[in-house]
């Protein structure tokens, strides 16, 4: 009975395959489409340290395609579900929101469609901060009311969300959505601002930054987001809730491009641009809820975590 973790050679997606190598004895498919968001080589090294374990069973698709799911769920006898494959980024949804439409609401229903006709122990899906939008109080807490999303991905989240939560209360799915906090470390995506910022501070290059920088963020190592998944496939209390994975420590974005300059060891050149639309101004977990359900406790400092990243990132040039 395997285990499926879409978007398995991403960056969150293939370090909790590690983790679960590590921690687990688990079979394991990994799901990912190698598509040219970012560069697929990336994604192809981001593989290369367990594409050849026994355990690990690597297959190039797309699980928008419904039939090849039905296909998949059938022949690896998949027994649990960790839906990280999605199309990410707030900014980008805003140019291209029909991407997102397709890979984060249809690509979660055909999942969903899947684990109904083939039942599951556990459907982990993971959303985003985005989804609490414009009015949630700070911190954020699960079950107080939202407010309406900024950006079509973060409406795509809440979407995806919703329809676990239809799919536990109409067919059984035993779904549990998971709202990842601006999760950091090493093989980062290049796309996201601790990667763009690190390139252009070690290269004398001046970094665009939107805004005056006082917009925070709550970062997140991906070690503990994998602490919190791994306790989310297990725990029964778990079962058809929304649970926070943050830190509960948000930082300003231009006390993290001081720390970053810090860590490199060269000054930071900032490049002031207007502030681009569909960016929340705070987001902040409330751990309460996981705490008492999952015993969810971040355990990396983000002063710990920057020097990390930074000397990942060096590592790779």
């Amino acid at each position: 009975m395997s285990l499926l973790v879409t978007g398995g050679a991403g960056f969150i997606g293939s370090h909790f395959i590690e983790y679960l190598l590590a921690e687990t004895d688990r079979p394991l498919v990994a799901l990912d489409s190698f598509n040219d968001y970012y560069d697929p080589q990336l994604k192809r090294a981001n593989v290369a340290g367990f594409v050849d374990s026994p355990r690990v069973t690597l297959i190039e698709g797309d699980f928008c395609d419904q039939e090849a799911m039905h296909r998949l769920f059938a022949e690896h006898d998949v027994s649990a579900v960790v839906h990280f494959g999605a199309y990410a980024g707030v900014r980008p949804s805003v140019e291209h929101p029909h991407w997102y439409q397709e890979a984060n609401v249809k690509g979660t229903l055909c999942l969903l469609e899947a684990a109904r006709h083939h039942p599951v122990e556990r459907f982990l899906s993971a959303s985003s901060s985005t989804v609490y939008g414009a009015g949630a109080a700070v911190p954020f807490v699960e079950d107080a009311p939202l407010g309406t999303p900024l950006s079509p991905y973060g409406a795509s989240k809440r979407a995806a969300e919703l329809l676990g939560l239809t799919y536990h209360g109409l067919h059984d799915v035993p779904i549990v959505n998971l709202r990842f906090f601006s999760v950091y470390g090493p093989r980062l995506r290049p796309d996201l601002a601790m990667t763009i910022f690190t390139k252009a501070i070690h290269e004398g290059r001046p970094l665009p930054l939107f805004g005056d920088g006082s917009i925070r963020r709550d970062f997140t190592h991906i070690s503990d987001i994998c602490k919190g998944c791994h306790a989310a496939l297990t725990v029964p209390e778990a079962v058809g809730e929304n649970l926070n994975l943050g830190h509960n420590e948000p930082i300003e974005i231009r006390q993290l491009i001081t720390m970053l300059a810090d860590a490199v060891g060269k000054p930071a050149q900032i490049d002031y641009q207007a502030e681009k639309p569909g960016e929340m101004p705070i987001t902040c977990a409330d751990l309460t809820k996981s705490q008492r359900i999952l015993g969810y406790q971040p355990q990396v400092a983000f002063a710990e975590g920057v020097p990390e990243f930074v000397d990942w990132y060096l590592s790779t040039l």
